[in-house]
């Protein structure tokens, strides 16, 4: 057997009787030949690391825009925090870890520049609508090198349905999606503290008192809840109570941080500059393919102005905003 094969085996006893294994996949959108070393679920998790999605997302806003300071996350260090809770709850539970990783890897790499402001201002301007974790399966599928990276069904549907009310397939993509807000709404908390927009004090005092008045022992806990709970059964959850508190946190933060906050006041000027480039390439298609490299031919031109913005890191995107709307100044030659 090669080190693939053999690796393959190892899962089949000792992983659990629930977890997805390497070789029950249900396979690629396209057939390709196996790697002698690596299993599927790893190198996918290996594409999308060296996707250049996934790169730009060290440039693409979490909660607050350009913020002046080095410590906030950006959606790149939300995608590493998941990942690693992923892991840890994957491994404590004998699951994939592979297909665990890969998933809260990719799960936001079709978000667009400027965090959930740009999602809602591509929302209201694309028709059909835009959501992130649909874009998310678009690039995956298709525009990461104008093909996609050709990756497993099990990452695809974790992708896909990360959020929503959708119910995933494997327990695998259970994890992640629960990751996914245990993550944000904790380090979501920590950045808005150290922006001055709350102090701790104001959260939800049942929660915090049990749970800590830091991120660190709040995940520990929520963690802990989650595994216990989970141990040995064919679904992923909290407890009732572990449930309600995350609930009472995030529920929170939307009324107090996400919208209307004083470090989301610059959010409102975001629609109108969305609009703007997206009419202008609209009118100009020619400059679409100049700046674009990757234009898919059977999508209509709506479609290819929209991924083109969602793909954008916040600075390309201001910068070119500038280029094409803000006037250069005129330098008088002596």
């Amino acid at each position: 057997m090669n080190l693939r094969e053999q690796r393959e085996e190892l899962e089949k006893r000792i992983f659990s009787p629930f977890a997805r294994r390497s070789s029950e996949s249900k396979g690629r959108q396209k057939p390709e030949k196996e790697c002698s070393i690596r299993t599927l679920f790893q190198r996918d998790r290996d594409r999308i690391i060296h996707s250049k999605a996934f790169r730009r997302l060290k440039h693409k806003t979490q909660v607050f825009i350009s913020p002046e300071g080095d410590h906030y996350r950006t959606r790149l260090t939300h995608t590493l925090e998941v990942a690693q809770i992923a892991r840890t709850i994957a491994r404590a539970l004998r699951l994939n870890e592979d297909l665990t990783e890969a998933i809260a890897l990719g799960h936001d790499l079709g978000h667009t520049p400027f965090g959930h402001a740009g999602e809602r201002a591509l929302n209201k301007i694309f028709p059909g609508g835009f959501r992130h974790n649909e874009q998310s399966l678009r690039v995956v599928e298709a525009l990461e090198e104008g093909r996609g990276l050709n990756l497993t069904w099990e990452v695809r549907e974790g992708i896909l349905k990360h959020t929503g009310l959708e119910e995933l397939s494997t327990l695998e993509g259970q994890i992640v999606k629960i990751a996914d807000r245990i993550a944000y709404i904790n380090h979501d908390i920590d950045d808005a503290v150290r922006a001055g927009v709350l102090v701790v004090k104001e959260l939800p005092q049942e929660a915090i008192k049990d749970l800590g008045y830091s991120s660190s022992p709040r995940i520990d806990k929520m963690v802990r809840d989650l595994i216990e709970n989970s141990m040995d059964k064919k679904e992923i959850n909290m407890s009732p109570q572990m449930d309600r508190y995350l609930s009472s946190l995030r529920e929170f933060m939307f009324d107090n941080v996400y919208v209307g906050s004083a470090a989301k006041k610059e959010d409102r000027k975001i629609e109108g500059m969305f609009r703007q480039l997206y009419d202008y390439f609209l009118k100009n298609p020619r400059d679409l393919q100049a700046y674009s490299r990757y234009l898919h031919g059977e999508d209509s031109l709506e479609r290819n102005v929209c991924d083109y913005i969602a793909g954008m890191t916040d600075r390309y995107f201001i910068a070119l905003y500038q280029k094409l709307f803000i006037p250069n100044p005129w330098h008088l030659e002596l």
